[in-house]
C-alpha cells in the first residue's frame, strides 16, 4: 500500500514522503496511529494544504522531546529479581517494569516508547532505548539485581557475576592445591612435610 508520512518513521522516511509498505502494517498500525495517510490525490491536496502546520507541530514534539530526553537519558533504573547463582532471572524484565520505573522517578514515557529487543533475563546492567520522538533518542540503564547491595556494586561499575565466577574458582584452584599428590616422589617415599610433622610430635 502506498501512504503520505506525517512523521518521520525509522528506516521508512520523513514528513511527507510516499512510501509502500505492507498493507497490514499500514492498517493496523500507521493509519490508526495517525502516523500515515493513504497515498491517493485527495489526501495529497489535504496534505499540501496542511504540510507547514504538520512540521511546525512536528518541530514542536521534537523540542520538548529533546527537553525531556536531557532529563532521563542516563536514568538508572534499579530492578531487585530473583536469579540463579548462574544470574538467570526467574521470569523476567519487560518494558511495563521499565516504565514504572522510570515513573518512579517522575520521568513520564509511554510503554511504545520503550525499545526492548527482547526481555531482559539476566542480572547486570543493560542499555535500553527511550524514542521520546522518532527522532530523539535517549539511553536509560536497567540495573537487574538480586539485592539492593548488588545492584550498587554494578552501579559502580563491577560486574557481579564475573567477580562470583572468579571467587568459584579461586576456590576450586585452592582446594585442587590442598589436595594435589606430589608425583616428584618415588613409590614408598614420604613427603617431608609428613616427617616433618611426625618429628614436632
Amino acid at each position: 500500500m502506498d501512504i503520505i508520512l506525517l512523521e518521520r518513521i525509522e528506516k521508512l522516511g520523513s514528513i511527507g514522503d510516499v512510501v509502500t509498505v505492507k498493507d497490514g502494517y499500514a492498517r493496523n498500525f500507521l493509519l490508526p496511529q495517525k502516523k500515515a495517510l493513504r497515498a491517493n490525490e485527495a489526501n495529497r491536496k489535504v496534505f499540501e494544504a496542511n504540510r507547514d502546520r504538520l512540521v511546525a507541530e512536528n518541530a514542536a514534539r521534537r523540542t520538548d522531546a529533546e527537553a525531556q530526553g536531557e532529563k532521563v537519558a542516563g536514568a538508572e533504573v534499579v530492578l531487585i529479581r530473583a536469579a540463579s547463582n548462574a544470574g538467570q532471572l526467574y521470569g523476567s524484565v519487560s518494558v511495563r517494569d521499565i516504565v514504572s520505573g522510570l515513573a518512579d522517578q517522575g520521568h513520564v514515557v509511554d510503554k511504545r516508547m520503550v525499545i526492548l529487543a527482547a526481555p531482559i533475563k539476566t542480572i547486570g546492567m543493560h542499555d535500553v532505548i527511550v524514542a521520546l520522538h522518532p527522532e530523539v533518542r535517549v539511553t536509560v540503564k536497567a540495573n537487574v539485581a538480586r539485592s539492593d547491595d548488588e545492584a550498587k556494586l554494578q552501579s559502580e561499575g563491577v560486574d557481579v557475576l564475573k567477580a562470583m565466577f572468579d571467587d568459584e574458582q579461586r576456590e576450586i584452584e585452592e582446594q585442587a592445591e590442598a589436595t594435589r599428590i606430589d608425583t616428584s616422589l618415588e613409590p614408598g617415599e614420604i613427603p617431608a612435610e609428613l616427617l616433618e610433622g611426625g618429628e614436632d610430635d
